[in-house]
């Protein structure tokens, strides 16, 4: 089988292989065929050892494909069945699971720590417990999610990670009321689902701040109503605001100096959303007197900030009605020899989100 490895944690190539062997089928288990997977810029942060992750591992978690087999158990799916990869799977059984906030259960978190794969030379893990950069990948049952005929493998693998983090950003966690002001820095895949997301919220203002032309441009046609390189963000909050900040501003980069712009940027009372996976390292800071008097509200957002199901299908509803626009946001295609090549491609901004073709 076929697959993309990453040997050693802060390599920026991978290695395809023809020499690896998904493991570890068996009750509450299911095989997939993987189809389609997009990049996401948290699999070069595994790779650069920013997310936490053993190696040698295959990244790769925005995917979609086939159920081949089912293990003991397993109910509602059987072989032949299109899914898409659900990273961060609820067991429905823990407190947080209980709570309903599903998204921050942590039984997904477990599987990463056990290799689903094997070469002639030891284990290999798949990265967030699934690695879709893959032909083939044995995943828990809860993994795996139907989905209807009418939606393609590429669009449903952007819906497994990226669009649904975005778009839950600014419809779950946030919640941008009709008419406000929003700004978001860092426009790529998540970025551009989180514009789309404040844009079905009704948000009058959305500015996208990105030191990428193309992304600056692309921003524009997925709704931002302007679109500013970091230098130019003060001067579109004084024109746009006042000075005063904007109602709702997204950090998507996963920093702590692009969390402060955000921070800086909200008016007193707003919200800043911080969507970006950063570092264990990089501390984001705010002197206790204006977290006081500023009253403004932080709020992390992991997968979305809600039910990831119902999130799935709400993404599949809005793009059904046409409210979103996900073919648009595959900007280029590859098979899994050009995978490093699309790497380097994400890493500059060229690309949006590279859809894998396996």
């Amino acid at each position: 089988m076929r697959a993309a490895v990453l040997h050693e944690i802060g390599q920026d190539k991978l290695e395809v292989l023809d020499d690896v062997e998904a493991v570890g089928f068996g009750p509450g288990k299911v095989r997939l065929r993987i189809r389609a997977t997009g990049l996401c810029h948290s699999d070069v942060s595994a790779m650069s050892g920013v997310l936490p992750q053993p190696a040698p591992f295959i990244p790769g978690h925005e995917g979609a494909g086939e159920v081949m087999d089912v293990g003991d158990g397993v109910t509602g799916l059987s072989a032949g069945d299109r899914v898409l990869v659900c990273w961060l799977p609820a067991c429905g059984a823990c407190p947080s699971c209980k709570r309903g906030q599903t998204q921050l259960c942590l039984a997904g978190f477990m599987n990463a720590g056990t290799p689903n794969f094997k070469r002639p030379g030891g284990d290999v893990f798949g990265f967030a417990g699934t690695g879709t950069f893959t032909e083939e990948v044995v995943v828990g049952a809860g993994c795996a999610v139907p989905i209807p005929d009418d939606v393609p493998f590429e669009i449903a693998a952007l819906i497994g990670c990226g669009v649904t983090t975005g778009l839950g950003a600014a419809i779950n966690t946030a919640r941008v009321e009709a008419g406000s002001s929003v700004a978001v820095i860092g426009c790529g895949g998540v970025g551009i689902s989180t514009i789309q997301g404040a844009r079905v919220q009704g948000a009058a203002q959305i500015v996208a701040v990105d030191p990428v032309a193309s992304r600056r441009e692309a921003a524009l046609r997925f709704g931002a109503t302007e679109a500013v390189s970091p230098d130019e963000f003060a001067d579109a909050k004084q024109r746009i605001t006042a000075g005063e900040g904007f109602d709702y501003v997204f950090e998507v980069v996963g920093k702590s100096a692009t969390a402060r712009t955000a921070y800086e940027n909200t008016r007193r009372g707003g919200t800043l959303c911080v969507v970006g996976a950063g570092a264990m390292d990089d501390n984001f800071q705010v002197n206790m007197f204006e977290l006081f008097f500023d009253e403004k509200r932080i709020l992390p957002s992991m997968y979305g900030g809600g039910d990831v199901l119902r999130s799935y299908e709400r993404a599949i509803a809005l793009w059904r009605a046409g409210r979103i626009d996900l073919e648009s946001m595959i900007t280029h295609r590859v098979r899994l020899d050009g995978i490093n090549d699309a790497l380097d491609q994400m890493r500059t901004g060229e690309s949006l989100r590279t859809c894998v073709e396996l």
